[in-house]
């Protein structure tokens, strides 16, 4: 007997509109196309056999499809939870993820996958080991339920780095220790072993032996031993070489293994690229997984992109009882936008969660962790604010892990503060634009930069409430006043030692992030056919193009001029809007506003 299955790769929500028969020619598969009733590549339909289905699915298509019913039955938010029998058994609202392992299933067997905090790969984790150990009853109307069988049930083994004091020496070979011994304990082994990797390869070739069942690897926030370090490079560096040598044992054990999935924040790989495909997907570049050249990264794999994470769709059907009163353009424009390389751009469950609970539009996710390190490596670095929302990078750059030295566009794309806006392709190699994934990331961070800046973070809170104020009514004199407030805020042993005072960035830096902490539409380097303008605000029925300039001491009109012979104006002049040119110079001397030039174009 042959039954259909719906495998996802982000848009779950068509099922098919007739009873389905099929011969022995399993067609071509693919997913339906617009005629069929569903968009082109929202789905992979295959067929497979009702038995255990853990080779490879074939596909077929000619059937028409539906989209799925949705419920207006209102469940519970799923807020904090990482446990899948805790949201299955408490009627809570579930995104249906289980297709994808499946997926895993049939194409390999040891996985990596990289997400910034708070994006769901814990709770999947957890999927994945109730359904190894055969919990049947929690998976009844999955995607998986009706391919898996249920008679077999595999033993797991899960590692967690989600909580401990890794900055202190040696305590990660104690904390590996004490979760060993729980399995252990809980599996019934004995091990007389001093050494961690040791005990775990025992733990695992026992636990085969016994059961005759291979074995499922699941570990979660693999890298966060490393990054509590960062600040101690010693430990950090100890803590790499600890973890290289545990998880060396996965390959070791291959025969011993069914599944492995490895998660974490950082990303483990290094590879070479054409076109924005890998070269290769495995990790046998990296130093951390320089032993487990078998392990397969899925980060940057358009089908998997959606893994973890909210979809539009997800929202618009699982979640469409909590959408009653919430703007949805707001909802995408403060949540939506994170890409990894796939068609649709998800949310971070956390935001939708909290704002579904709250009904408020805040940086729900941004808050729950102050990115201290972050903001300091940027300012050390001299990074300039405007030149975070574009930045040009590669698979191989973005993908670097190294405690010594990481990277700024890895670092900020690993955490979630940028993300990939779209692929640029050049000659034979593949390029990435960056920028941030949505409002909450742009006004949080920026707002972060400025408070490191002045020190205090209730003068930027004044100025930018003054600076949306005197925007309303378009008051120049006094946007003037202001910015010399900007820069009168930050303290002068902020200069002392760093020449910093004569880069142009750094003052437009500090121009931009007020403009930007308000979520304003700010555009950074607006191209037209007569070059690239510093800075344009749409705001309020009106059109403000910013030009920037140093200069010695005395203003020289240099910016406003600029403004001018290029023209910048007519790219805007379509919109049939005031346009304002402000031509803004910066004395390197008096480190503080020089001119401000106000013209209407």
């Amino acid at each position: 007997m042959l039954r259909l299955t719906s495998f996802r790769t982000g848009q779950p929500n068509y099922e098919p509109a007739d009873e389905v028969s099929l011969d022995d020619d399993p067609g071509r598969g693919g997913c339906p196309s617009a005629d069929g009733g569903a968009p082109a590549g929202c789905c992979l339909f295959t067929r497979t056999l009702v038995q255990p289905a853990t080779g490879a699915a074939r596909g077929y298509d000619n059937v028409r499809w539906r989209p799925r019913p949705v419920s207006m039955t209102r469940r519970k938010l799923p807020i904090g939870m990482q446990t899948f029998r805790e949201i299955r058994e408490s009627n809570c609202y579930y995104v249906d993820k289980t297709a994808y392992i499946g997926r895993l299933l049939d194409e390999g067997k040891h996985y990596f996958l990289s997400r910034p905090r708070r994006f769901g790969k814990s709770l999947f984790l957890d999927t994945c080991k109730e359904l190894f150990e055969g919990n049947e009853p929690l998976f009844e109307g999955l995607a998986i339920h009706d391919r898996w069988d249920w008679s077999a049930r595999h033993p797991v083994l899960r590692l967690s780095f989600g909580s401990g004091h890794f900055k202190e020496p040696g305590y990660l070979h104690k904390e590996v220790m004490d979760q060993l011994q729980i399995l252990e304990e809980e599996s019934e082994v004995v091990a007389h072993h001093d050494a961690a990797p040791a005990r775990f390869r025992h733990l695992i070739r026992t636990l085969h032996q016994r059961t005759g069942r291979p074995v499922a690897i699941l570990v979660d926030e693999y890298d966060k031993p490393i990054l509590d370090a960062l600040d101690a490079p010693e430990v950090a560096r100890a803590n790499r070489d600890f973890l290289r040598g545990l998880y060396a044992v996965v390959k070791d054990c291959d025969a011993h293994i069914r599944f492995s999935f490895i998660t974490g924040v950082s990303m483990s790989l290094q590879p070479g690229s054409a076109r924005g495909y890998p070269s290769h997907e495995t990790a046998s570049k990296v130093s951390l997984f320089s032993g487990l050249n078998n392990l397969k990264d899925i980060t940057l794999n358009p089908r998997y992109s959606a893994i973890c994470g909210y979809t539009d769709v997800d929202l618009d059907t699982v979640f469409a009882p909590e959408l009653g009163g919430l703007d949805r353009d707001q909802v995408r424009d403060w949540y939506n936008g994170y890409s990894w390389r796939g068609e649709d751009k998800v949310y971070n469950p956390f935001d939708i969660l909290l704002l579904f609970d709250t009904r408020e539009f805040a940086a729900h996710w941004f808050e729950t962790g102050t990115p201290t390190f972050l903001v300091d490596t940027l300012f050390s670095r001299r990074v300039s604010s405007l030149a975070l929302d574009g930045m040009l990078s590669t698979a191989e750059l973005l993908s670097t892990f190294d405690v010594d030295d990481m990277p700024t566009e890895a670092l900020l794309f690993q955490t979630g503060y940028l993300t990939i806006e779209r692929p640029e392709p050049r000659g034979a190699e593949m390029f990435y634009r960056l920028g941030y994934p949505n409002r909450e990331v742009r006004q949080s961070l920026n707002r972060s930069l400025l408070n490191r800046m002045t020190g205090d973070a209730s003068r930027p809170v004044a100025h930018s409430a003054r600076l949306y104020d005197l925007l309303l009514v378009n008051d120049f004199p006094g946007l003037a006043a202001l910015v010399e407030s900007f820069f009168a805020s930050i303290p002068y042993e902020w200069y002392t030692n760093n020449d910093i005072a004569s880069y142009e960035g750094f003052y437009a830096s500090v121009f931009y992030s007020y403009f930007a902490g308000l979520g304003l539409d700010v555009v950074v380097e607006d191209s037209s056919s007569h070059g690239r303008l510093d800075m344009a605000l749409r705001f309020n029925g009106n059109v403000y193009l910013f030009e920037f300039k140093v200069v010695e001491l005395a203003p020289e009109g240099a910016a406003i001029a600029q403004l001018k012979a290029k023209g910048y104006a007519e790219k805007y002049r379509d919109r049939g809007e005031p346009i304002h040119l402000i031509g803004v110079e910066f004395s390197k001397e008096a480190r503080n506003l020089a001119a401000f030039d106000v013209e209407q174009a």
